[in-house]
């Protein structure tokens, strides 16, 4: 039994599709994705952008596809990703072929909106032949006139019921690779419509709060919305959507699944708010390192407290701790245990040094367990 039950999250079990070489459901990470602002005809941008979201910790990456030009550059584009892109479609069934045709490794679709049978076939079929799986994205603004006439207004069984027609849809044809979100601007409604949908849905649920606002008001919305729902052991790939740099919200995803131990990468950094105990200047500290460490990928915890009170114990549970002590003689801790004394001026330094040699420490025992 796990020394600590009150942090275990029981995944809900999901079919696993494949988005290019990305597992999505069953018990694979949960995935993080954004979304490119360029327009996607400018290929050079696209890249550039791709390239800055993925190196902050992306998986996937969509595009949107309004156009043939843009279906036309997804084919330089692809080549030039490290992540599998992910097209943006809504109407056109042949900007859905092209992107399939052209290295998209995932159509966000709503198959309702793409027209009739024989269109839907003709996606479906570019689809299964290039290796292309599916999103079905349904959102509280752009729900289907009868559902919305029959239910007056985004309700949680509004975007069921849209997600489950959908569904039936590409079951109907044979269709078994995709994902589905019911997405809102309202954190209680999609909060809610997720929780309706995983009772009766068996594939991977792609989680969103779409259009949730700027850097701080988005991220809050977010939080709440996606951690409520994480918690219960419902998602299996998330986006944060922000009106800021997308690299915003690939590292706002990560920090989200961070807290939650359901995945992580990099430095966690556990600090205190400061006060007049601070025997350093905490803020201006945790600043510089979280920039400085910005480069780790390795799993690591690092507690940074600025005195006596409760930094023995933090320090106690993180790989690397520093505790604020009188007269500028600061304590270093490893592992959780007293290793040293660090003035004030050297802190910044040292905290550095150590992490990096922690990082590389379990680099090399990762290493030597997967020979093993």
């Amino acid at each position: 039994m796990s020394q600590r039950p009150f942090r275990i999250i029981n995944r809900r079990k999901t079919k696993v599709i494949n988005v290019g070489n990305v597992k999505i459901g069953g018990d694979n990470p949960i995935s993080v994705q954004s979304m490119t602002n360029t327009l996607t005809s400018d290929a050079k941008a696209t890249i550039k952008q791709i390239n800055e979201i993925s190196e902050e910790g992306a998986d996937l990456v969509r595009v949107s596809c309004p156009d043939e030009e843009s279906t036309y550059a997804l084919k330089e584009i692809s080549k030039h990703s490290s992540v599998p892109l992910i097209a943006d479609i809504h109407f056109h069934y042949k900007r859905a072929i092209e992107a399939a045709e052209n290295g998209a490794k995932c159509l966000r679709i709503n198959p309702g909106n793409i027209g009739d049978k024989q269109k839907i076939h003709e996606v479906l079929n570019a689809a299964k032949n290039n290796g292309c799986s599916i999103r079905v994205g349904v959102n509280a603004g752009s729900l289907e006139k009868d559902i919305l006439e029959k239910y007056k207004e985004p309700c949680p069984e509004a975007l069921v019921e849209s997600a489950t027609r959908n569904i039936k849809i590409l079951e109907d044809q044979d269709f078994f690779n995709f994902k589905i979100s019911v997405k809102s601007s309202d954190v209680f409604l999609s909060v809610n419509a997720y929780k309706q949908l995983s009772k009766t849905c068996e594939y991977p649920l792609h989680l969103g709060i779409t259009e949730a606002g700027s850097f701080v008001p988005g991220s809050i919305k977010s939080s709440i919305g996606l951690g409520m729902l994480l918690m219960e052991g419902i998602g299996d790939t998330i986006r944060v959507s922000l009106s800021d740099d997308p690299v915003q919200e690939v590292k706002i995803g990560n920090e989200i699944l961070k807290s939650l131990n359901l995945r992580n990468r990099g430095v966690k950094i556990i600090s205190c708010p400061s006060c007049a105990r601070q025997a350093f200047p905490v803020i201006k500290t945790v600043k510089i390192l979280e920039e400085k460490l910005s480069h780790i990928k390795t799993p690591i915890t690092l507690s940074v407290i600025g005195c006596v009170v409760n930094g023995p114990g933090e320090a106690a549970s993180t790989d690397v701790g520093i505790t604020g002590g009188g007269k500028g003689n600061n304590m270093l801790y490893l592992s959780g245990i007293q290793n040293s004394k660090v003035i004030t001026e050297k802190i910044i330094s040292e905290v550095i040094d150590q992490v990096e040699k922690k990082a590389l420490e379990l680099e090399k025992n990762n290493a030597s367990n997967k020979n093993y």
